[in-house]
Order: structure tokens, then sequence, then C-alpha cells
């Protein structure tokens, strides 16, 4: 305390000229001294006798008391240093948002981790049929949130909705003719990507990332619906014919047509159903889009998580020189889709009006480029499952499909991560 008087004589002799006893004769406004030792101490000095210079200062002065470096203080500057939640908060800001603008792509990068250090759980969930789970809560989240002026613009958007089944159920299989040119041992790995080509889109991630990237994902879900549908014709027959050379593959039609009804259409009309009927189902659901969105995410990673949990024990037996070569024919093959999608998009907006054309808005053209240049992994593994062994191996079959599947989702959500980023500055834009 007597170190704190003596800095207090010290500081208010030289600016008002006169000592500390007869500073208190005046009432004048003075500024409050604060002292780092958590002491405070209120002086009345005369506003003619401090210097111009500092007549302006009305605000605290603070002084550190240096003195506490004994009580375990490294210097006066210590203060400074202390780590606070602010402070956490502010250093932790740029992590949550990368973890927010990627976190579909973490999530399943996440699921792969998972299933390959620990595939009991994996395991597990297979048994117990999570992936339909996970499918039949994707479609419902999409029936939540399906907005009936979002039907009508998939009403209008009918041809690309139109050239989008075209693409996913005859001609992109063609591309299967490509990949049986390579050769690869085993050859089931070669096998099994040209039997990938024939399948139709993805159940649920063409949905959920064309919902991310803001497209039409009403449009996207009659694409998914529809093709899933009518893919359990279009398969037989294009595998017949394209993979096959002539020789008959059967399908197992009638479970596969119970299956996508269970898990596809009746968990959509339910959330639609729900959502036009209570006025505070709509409410929640408009104004947590971003949340189902996560919670969307989420559940699509429980599909890679399972499949990779389901086939490590084939992935520790193949080479990994031979099994890496078959990840990039699947990453190589879903490229060649996209590239073809886009030219297809392009080819068409100049033939049918340029930038008035139904192709060339941007919520259309991302979910026909999402959607179409997916294949689902689930219909592939009941075929493979059906043909019994005719191609070969039926796990080498579907293994190097798993990492294609895995491929083309990762791959679409860092393009649909990218393409929201280059968005915001515009978004922020219109919203300033």
């Amino acid at each position: 305390m007597a170190g704190t008087l003596q800095t207090l004589q010290i500081i208010t002799s030289p600016v008002t000229g006169i000592s500390t006893s007869q500073s208190r004769n005046h009432k004048l406004k003075l500024p409050q001294l604060i002292f780092s030792g958590n002491i405070s101490v209120t002086a009345n000095i005369s506003n003619s006798l401090i210097p111009r210079k500092l007549r302006s200062l009305t605000g605290t002065i603070v002084i550190r008391n240096c003195t506490n470096s004994d009580q375990g203080n490294d210097g006066p500057n210590e203060a400074g240093k202390r780590i606070g939640p602010s402070n956490l908060s502010v250093s932790a800001g740029p992590l949550l948002n990368f973890v927010g603008s990627n976190f579909l792509p973490l999530a399943l990068i996440g699921g792969v981790a998972l299933g390959l250090a620990n595939p009991t759980l994996g395991c597990l969930a297979h048994k117990y049929h999570v992936s339909k789970v996970s499918t039949f809560g994707i479609f419902f989240i999409s029936g939540l949130t399906l907005r009936s002026d979002e039907i009508g613009a998939a009403v209008e958007a009918w041809p690309v909705g139109l050239f989008g089944l075209a693409s996913i159920l005859l001609l992109t299989p063609f591309f299967s003719r490509i990949i049986l040119q390579l050769h690869l041992k085993p050859q089931e790995f070669v096998t099994g990507l040209a039997l990938f080509c024939c399948m139709p889109t993805t159940l649920s991630s063409g949905v959920a990332l064309t919902r991310l990237a803001g497209g039409n994902s009403a449009l996207a879900l009659a694409m998914t619906v529809i093709s899933n549908l009518l893919g359990i014709l279009f398969v037989p027959f294009t595998i017949s014919k394209l993979i096959a050379g002539g020789v008959g593959a059967s399908v197992p039609a009638d479970q596969l047509f119970k299956s996508l009804v269970v898990t596809l259409l009746i968990p959509l009309i339910f959330g639609k159903v729900l959502r036009e009927s209570f006025k505070g189902v709509a409410n929640f659901s408009d104004n947590n889009r971003k949340l189902l969105s996560k919670l969307n995410a989420l559940l699509l990673s429980l599909v890679p998580w399972i499949q990779v949990s389901k086939s490590r024990s084939l992935l520790l037996v193949v080479k990994p020189a031979v099994f890496l070569v078959a990840v990039v024919l699947g990453a190589l093959l879903h490229l060649m889709l996209l590239g073809f999608n886009a030219l297809s998009i392009q080819t068409l907006c100049v033939v049918s009006g340029g930038n008035k054309s139904v192709f060339a808005k941007k919520e259309n053209a991302s979910a026909l480029l999402l959607v179409a240049s997916q294949k689902t992994l689930p219909v592939l593994v009941a075929v493979v499952d059906q043909l019994g062994g005719r191609f070969g191996e039926s796990g080498l079959l579907v293994l190097p499909c798993v990492a294609a599947h895995l491929n083309q989702i990762i791959m679409d959500s860092l393009f649909v991560s990218f393409w929201n980023k280059k968005e915001q500055p515009d978004n922020n834009g219109k919203v300033a």
C-alpha cells in the first residue's frame, strides 16, 4: 500500500504542481486512477491546473502494479498474456468456420476412418439395417423441407429431369464399355466398375448435395426416385447387353421395388404430409434448414462407415498398390461422368435458347450435374448377390465400387463446398 501511495504522489505532483493534500479542496471532475492491485483512487484536481494536452483525457488511467511479480506474475505485461474465453473463441473461430464449410466431406472421411479403425460397430450397424434407417431419415427430412413452390419449379424443369433420366439409365451405362478395355488383376475390379456404370443414381447423396449447393432439390428428388424405380427394369437390360455379352442377368425386381418404396417414397410422402398438416412443423423446418442439412450429412456418412466396415477384411487381403489403382480408376470414372454431363448441359443450353434456357438456370444445372453423375452402391450389392458369382468373386466385384462410391461423394462434397465459398462474397453483398 505504501508503494502504491508513493506511485500516486509521483504521478499527481508533476501534473498539478501541488501536493495531494492540497488537491482535496478542488471539486472539479477528474480522471479515475485504477491500479492493477485492485485499488481504485479518485482525486479532485482543478481543471485549470491540468496541462492542455491532458485536459481532453476524461477516461480512465490504468496503472499496473509491478510488485505483483513476487506473487507469481512474470512481469508488468503478464496480465495481457492471460487467455480468457474471448481469446479462446477468437482462436477457435477459423477452425469452426472450416468445419462448418466442409461438414459433409469431413463427416464422410470420419466415417471411412472409423470403419477402418474399428469395423465391429459398422458390421453391427449393417446387421440391424442402419443404412436403410439412414436413407429413410434423409428422405423424411427431404419431405419436411420440400416446399410447394419447389415442386412447381421441378415441374417447370421437366426437360432437365427427362434428360437426367436418359443420362442415368441409357447414356452413362455405355461408359462400362470403356472400363472393360482395361486389364487389372484381379479382373473383378474392372468388371465391378463396369457394373457400377449401369446402376441408377445414388439414393440419398445426390439429393443431400443438391440441397447443400442451393440447387433444385425437388428436381433432384424426382430424378432419384424415378431413376431407381425404372432402374429395376433397365439395369438387367444394360448389364446383359453391355457387359454379359448377351447372357441374361437376373435382378431381384420384386425385392428391389419393395425396398425402394419403403426407403424412398414412404418417408418422402410422410415428411411432406407432416409439413403441410402442421404449420409449426413447416416453420421449424424452414427456420432450421442448416441444422437439418448437417443432420442429413451425418446420416449420409453412415453409408461409407458401414460399407468400409464390411469390406475391411477384403481391403487387408488385396495388395495396396492394386487397390490404389482401383481407387484411381473409380475417381477417373466419376470425373468422366461429370465431364460428360457438364458438356451435355452446355450443349443443351446452346440448342434450347442460350441463357434463357431451362438448362441454363444454376439450380437446375447443379441438380442435373450432381444427380446424373453419381451411381448407387446398394442396388449394385443387390444385383451382385443375385448374379451368383457369374462375373467373379462377389466381394472383389463390390470392393472397387465401395471406393468409387466414396470417391464420388467426397469429390462432389468438395465441389459443393468450393461453389458455396465462391458465392459467399456475392451473398454478403446482397445482404449488405
